[in-house]
């Protein structure tokens, strides 16, 4: 079974007033049996589903589930390079900087966000969309 405390060493959240921004998952956090970081309510579930050697899925179609969103969560997996990223609260007051490392992903809930590549980078994004064509962003 997974150690609960471990995931500490692995698996930051970062707050504001009570108000959750972000999740970094490093890339060496590896569970051993299912673990999602994300309570239910979020838009965007992410976890790590655990199967055993010759475990089956059985084939299945997701049926057309119309939702309602407000907002855009997104997540960021560093696939190559390494990025500093720049978290800001709510109000736009920054919250500090965290490096992220190849395998290191980051799921951007909340707040405002912004970063440097500190090497050539290759980011896979994953969020709601496509863009609009609406303005989606407020630069600050």
């Amino acid at each position: 079974m997974t150690d609960k405390n471990s995931h500490k060493q692995h698996i930051e959240h970062i707050t504001w007033n009570e108000q959750h921004i972000a999740t970094i998952i490093r890339s060496n956090f590896l569970p051993d049996e299912t673990t999602f970081v994300t309570p239910d309510h979020y838009y965007q579930q992410t976890g790590f589903v655990v199967y055993p050697k010759d475990g089956v899925i059985k084939r299945h179609a997701h049926l057309p589930l119309q939702r309602h969103l407000i907002g855009t969560q997104e997540a960021l997996l560093v696939r190559k390079g390494k990025v500093e990223i720049d978290l800001f609260a709510m109000d736009k007051s920054p919250l500090g900087t965290w490096t992220l490392e190849q395998g290191d992903l980051i799921l951007l809930v909340a707040g405002g966000h912004g970063m440097r590549c500190l090497e050539d980078t290759v980011l896979l994004e994953i969020k709601q969309g496509p863009y609009t064509g609406l303005v989606e962003k407020e630069h600050f």
